[in-house]
């Protein structure tokens, strides 16, 4: 980032000038500022960064609603400073706050029934921590965040085991005690087959919701179902009447829509008013 802030011409601002800035919200939605976590202050790091001294204030609590026009942030620093790392740190703060939003629509959508909104690992590189914890600002529920959490069995294992009883047996000989065993499946009759090996969880993937219904049924609350596959605002309601306890929404993590956030400098007459 300092070898952005030589770009700005000499002539343009003086080093030393300092300007009060805020950024507010163009858009309702839920804010996160991921600035309260010690070892994440992504937004802060940006202006801090380049300017030591800079002062920082969050009107806003983490993970709040906040309507369209909301001051978030207010900042006053070396205006070179805030320059340069506007860009960055808006993009870290839309990027999750739009998690966070998108997030919030799924869980009110699914109000008043049993199911829980879970992510998946579809990811950004560097910044699942980040995207995983907007998913909680939110409303939703983390699933596993890695591959070390627990065992996932999905398509391909099947096929390259055998079979679902089979993938189920080996993962289980290879798992310890304290490691859950979730594995995928399509129809009822690998529902049928999974059961009698007494998996932690199913995941009913791409299932209508007829079967869905059918294979909640025959769980009978034995182990967590988990609808997944295709899973929309639009559709999100009807498959959380079906009785699945999660519902995963890759999009919420891979597809979110950035929260249109701005950083706009206070005008000199403005602020000298208001210090008066």
């Amino acid at each position: 980032m300092s070898t952005h802030s030589e770009r700005l011409p000499r002539w343009f601002m003086p080093p030393p000038a300092r300007t009060a800035a805020f950024s507010s919200a163009r858009r309702p939605g839920v804010v996160l500022r991921v600035s309260q976590i010690r070892a994440w202050p992504w937004a802060d790091a940006c202006f801090r960064k380049l300017d030591p001294d800079v002062q920082i204030r969050w009107p806003v609590a983490e993970g709040a609603a906040v309507a369209a026009g909301t001051r978030v942030c207010e900042i006053v620093g070396q205006s070179r400073a805030l320059l340069t790392g506007e860009r960055t740190a808006l993009n870290f703060l839309g990027h999750l706050s739009g998690i966070a939003t998108l997030t919030a629509r799924y869980v009110a959508a699914v109000a008043g029934t049993n199911a829980r909104i879970i992510d998946t690992r579809k990811t950004t590189p560097g910044l699942r921590a980040l995207e995983k914890f907007a998913v909680r600002c939110g409303g939703g529920v983390n699933h596993r965040f890695g591959l070390f959490d627990a065992v996932l069995i999905k398509d391909n294992h099947i096929v390259a085991a055998g079979g679902v009883g089979a993938a189920l047996e080996r993962a289980r000989a290879h798992a310890g005690h304290m490691v859950k065993v979730e594995i995928e499946v399509t129809n009822l009759d690998e529902v049928d087959e999974a059961l009698q090996l007494d998996p932690d969880a199913l995941l009913l993937d791409n299932m209508d919701l007829s079967a869905l219904r059918a294979a909640v049924k025959e769980v009978a609350g034995r182990v967590i179902t988990e609808a997944s596959g295709g899973v929309s605002l639009d559709s999100v309601r009807a498959i959380a009447e079906t009785g699945v306890n999660l519902i995963s929404v890759g999009a919420l993590t891979h597809s979110a829509p950035v929260l249109d956030i701005g950083l706009d400098f206070e005008p000199p007459a403005k602020r000298q008013h208001a210090d008066a």
